[in-house]
């Protein structure tokens, strides 16, 4: 039988997970899931770990007003309050995406330039200026907040024990940064879903996830792994016309809530 086994948000783009027991999700995937995002203060342009992998140890908390609790190692925190919607608005690009959406303020721009060592600034998106999902994948009217693509990420565990066997170490299904894990399945057996249902939710699965050098990031210390693991070993039989993928990308069909330990149907 498949289960949800494991249920992660990323509040801010790059910055820490969090793992949660339950959470709402909506058509922009888990209720506060990257609506938070760092760019740089000269052009707008998006920074993540790609660029920065010490973003990995940034803690970047979620609350239900909508505002955001930052924290690392030696910086203290800062609490930060979720923005106007239609005020200080920014420029902002996410990958070939440019929209307009409100910028934090000054104390939390000295704060994360001071942590990252360059000038940038926290914006956030409310949910009337969120972006359009690829049509090629997805119906129009489909949102994305500021995730790379698509609103939710799942992952078999059984794909990741498969791969760090085939890498000769554990690894962190971190490294993937999914929303959703599932047990009971066999490994890429996700390869081949188009729908499924959690809970009360049905969620169309939309296509497979590219992966990059942000999976040699190891999410404790923050350093990239000398040797490219496991991109080097997921290169031998996980590409294809030049991508190499890993998960499953979702589109929600409904709202509800998910919890750990709820079945997972796979309806076709």
């Amino acid at each position: 039988m498949l289960s949800l086994s494991q249920l992660y948000r990323y509040p801010l783009k790059s910055g820490q997970a969090e793992s949660l027991q339950r959470s709402a999700v909506n058509g922009l995937g888990l209720v506060g899931d990257r609506r938070w995002m760092v760019v740089e203060a000269a052009n707008g342009r998006f920074i993540s770990q790609r660029l920065l992998p010490q973003m990995s140890q940034l803690s970047a908390l979620y609350n239900p007003r909508g505002g955001l609790t930052l924290s690392a190692a030696g910086h203290g925190r800062l609490d930060v309050a979720l923005p106007e919607p239609e005020q200080n608005l920014r420029s902002v690009t996410v990958w070939r995406d440019s929209l307009q959406v409100p910028d934090a303020g000054d104390e939390a721009a000295a704060w994360l330039s001071e942590l990252l060592g360059r000038a940038c600034r926290l914006v956030q998106v409310p949910e009337a200026r969120t972006r359009q999902v690829d049509t090629a994948y997805a119906q129009p009217g489909d949102r994305v907040a500021f995730a790379d693509g698509f609103p939710l990420l799942l992952i078999g565990q059984a794909s990741l024990d498969d791969l760090a066997q085939r890498v000769g170490q554990p690894l962190s299904m971190l490294r993937f940064r999914p929303n959703l894990v599932v047990v009971g399945s066999q490994p890429y057996a996700e390869d081949g879903w188009k729908r499924i249902r959690i809970g009360e939710v049905e969620f169309d699965v939309a296509k497979g996830c590219t992966r990059c050098i942000l999976t040699t990031v190891d999410p404790q210390s923050g350093e990239r792994s000398a040797d490219r693991e496991p991109l080097t070993t997921l290169k031998t039989y996980r590409e294809r016309e030049g991508e190499v993928y890993f998960g499953q990308n979702l589109l929600p069909r409904g709202i509800g809530e998910l919890q750990v330990g709820m079945p997972v149907e796979v309806l076709e």
